[in-house]
């Protein structure tokens, strides 16, 4: 549980520096986007060790309907985390669409895991990702509404987020991890 609780904290810590201390981040310079890069993928790395080998501590039972709720709620996770390099009419519904997939993946992952590991992981990503927008916002209050797309890309993000929600089902059930009932 150890490594999982310091893959969320140095993932938190990583995103939230630019944020929290910005004349450090510009010190750093364009070496300083490589040390973030290596901070992420080292806490990525943590969160996985340290999940797929945390003892399983029961904190609450989740509901049957978990799994069908949860696989709804990931197709629109999976869209809104390329809604914003889309060319889709619904680009600029949100001004963070990924932080608000991010949300939504944790959610559903939180609907159908009622185990402490799964509380850390899921519940520390949902509140640095809901943070994470007050940050961004506060320091970018301007924003510009992107000019919405077409008809076209409405169907490409579509068709993209499907075959991408089938391959993260794909690899969950390679990895023993349940994804439709069964």
């Amino acid at each position: 549980m150890t490594l999982l609780v310091i893959g969320v904290v140095l993932w938190i810590a990583a995103h939230f520096f630019k944020r929290v201390m910005p004349d450090a981040r510009a010190r750093m310079g364009d070496k300083g986007k490589g040390v973030i890069a290596l901070i992420l993928f080292a806490s990525i790395a943590l969160m996985v060790i340290g999940y797929r080998s945390a003892e399983y501590v029961h904190v609450y039972t989740t509901p049957s309907w978990g799994i069908h709720l949860n696989n709804l709620i990931m197709v629109f996770a999976v869209i809104l985390m390329g809604l914003g390099n889309s060319k889709s009419r619904f680009n600029g519904v949100t001004r963070h669409p990924m932080l608000a997939g991010v949300r939504a993946w944790a959610i559903a992952h939180l609907l159908v895991n009622g185990d402490l590991a799964s509380l850390i992981l899921f519940g520390g990503m949902f509140v640095w990702a809901f943070v994470q927008v007050i940050l961004i916002n506060r320091a970018e209050p301007d924003w510009t509404k992107p000019e919405p797309g077409n008809l076209a890309g409405d169907i490409k993000l579509l068709v993209i987020s499907v075959v991408v929600f089938g391959v993260f089902a794909g690899v969950h059930m390679l990895l023993g991890y349940p994804v439709f009932p069964g």
